[in-house]
């Protein structure tokens, strides 16, 4: 079993016991076991059922390359708790849909959403795509204020913009310089960017 799905399901295991409601170990064992991606999917658009089993669902259809769990990942990369961001990106970056990238530079770059905006950047550098350095770079800007909360973003775009090694990211890595949470990273990233090193 892959690493990222078994972690997924010993918590979404949990949920469902502590659901609280009679049987819930039966949908969640079929949820699990099922093969048929229009079961699935068909938990995804119908009423009543629980988050855990919107996200087991969305989370299976997406490694699986199903496009139709796409909008339910979405909502997960950007919900408030960190574990289902990290398993909708998980899923996003192996669905292969062409919506992924543009929809993760919208969260990363939303300031009423910056708090959930770690895995939207991370999610960014593993796709490589055109919009991954125009959003990190705008994303730390605005990091880059005087007592900004929200360091482990900046960190993470830091990071990914070294990761990237787009010759765009400088100005606003060397802005990074003067942040001392920021300095080390910053100077390891403009040294991964060609003729800054």
């Amino acid at each position: 079993m892959d690493e990222e799905l078994r972690v997924l399901t010993e918590r979404l295991r949990a949920e469902s016991a502590a659901s609280g409601v009679p049987g819930a170990p039966a949908p969640y064992d079929r949820l699990v076991a099922t093969a048929d991606h229009d079961e699935l999917a068909g938990v995804l658009t119908a009423p009543g059922h629980p988050l855990w089993a919107r996200e087991l669902a969305a989370f299976r259809l997406g490694v699986a390359g199903d496009r139709r769990a796409f909008e339910s990942l979405v909502l997960l990369l950007n919900h408030r708790d960190p574990p289902r961001c990290a398993s909708a990106a998980h899923a996003l970056a192996r669905l292969g849909d062409p919506r992924t990238a543009r929809a993760a530079a919208a969260l990363a770059t939303n300031e009423l959403r910056v708090a959930y905006a770690l895995h939207p950047v991370r999610l960014l550098v593993e796709l490589r795509a055109p919009e991954a350095v125009p959003a990190l770079i705008t994303t730390l800007r605005r990091r880059l204020r005087p007592h900004d909360p929200y360091r482990r973003v900046a960190l993470a775009c830091v990071e990914g913009l070294g990761t990237l090694g787009d010759d765009r990211a400088v100005p606003v890595l060397k802005e990074a310089l003067a942040h001392p949470a920021l300095a080390e990273a910053a100077v390891r990233a403009l040294g991964r960017i060609p003729g800054q090193r």
